[in-house]
């Protein structure tokens, strides 16, 4: 595989990226891959390495990089919360416009990359962000995926369950049972939106695990329920991101 770490220019600066991508094959479909609060490290690298190896571009962005370059959770004390909330509350519907605009240009202008066949994969904190994603380029992604995603339903005007119902690409959403962030009611909001939207989608609850039970370094990873969201993510993406997918 070919692994590069760049800049992509945004219209606020510039966004350093891990980019994957297998080294032969021609043009690859493209994920868009939104990391969670703790920020862009290596495990999540591992994860996107995962996806290119089975054909894929993976673009992995640092989605702070207006505040800083280099940001990753230290430990799970109070004050290093604080300061990650701070970065993630940074973060919002018109960011992720702006950053999505921008990684769009990036696999358009990429021989390596097919961006027409683009799909977009999101954890926790970027739950949200690949339902505005999808919101805001309906033409660009056919497939979404969001993974024990966080404020699925709020009373934010751009609440995801809200724009749900611009969506016109397949998503599914793997939903924790333990999970202050995406309780059942707010999960049921959701859906509301996805049925009015018209286009196919699944809920799956994943009994017994917490929320962040697909990552490895985390006290609540759950192995046989990682391995299975990664079969759902891998399903969806070979069903919308082939040659002949519409």
């Amino acid at each position: 595989m070919i692994e590069r770490h760049l800049d992509i220019p945004t219209a606020d600066g510039a966004m350093n990226s891990f980019v994957v991508h297998p080294d032969a094959g021609g043009a690859h479909p493209v994920v868009l891959f939104y990391m969670d609060a703790p920020g862009k490290r290596v495990e999540l690298h591992a994860m996107a390495r995962r996806l290119a190896a089975a054909g894929y571009f993976v673009v992995l962005p640092n989605l702070y990089y207006r505040r800083t370059r280099d940001y990753q959770l230290p430990e799970r004390s109070e004050a290093a919360l604080a300061v990650m909330f701070g970065h993630m509350h940074s973060l919002n519907r018109a960011t992720n416009e702006c950053d999505t605009r921008a990684l769009l240009a990036f696999v358009d202008a990429d021989p390596a990359a097919d961006g027409t066949r683009v799909g977009a994969l999101g954890y926790c904190m970027s739950g949200p962000f690949v339902v505005w994603a999808a919101a805001a380029f309906p033409e660009r992604l056919r497939g979404i995926a969001s993974i024990h995603g966080a404020n699925m339903a709020t009373d934010a005007a751009d609440s995801p369950h809200h724009l749900a119902e611009r969506l016109r690409c397949e998503s599914y959403f793997a939903c924790a049972e333990i999970d202050k962030w995406a309780p059942p009611a707010d999960i049921a909001r959701l859906e509301d939106g996805l049925r009015r939207s018209g286009a196919p989608y699944r809920i799956e609850w994943y009994p017994g695990v917490e929320h962040g039970f697909v990552f490895p370094q985390r006290a609540v990873y759950d192995h046989a329920a990682a391995e299975r969201h990664w079969e759902r993510v891998f399903a969806l993406f070979t069903r919308r991101l082939t040659p002949t997918a519409r």
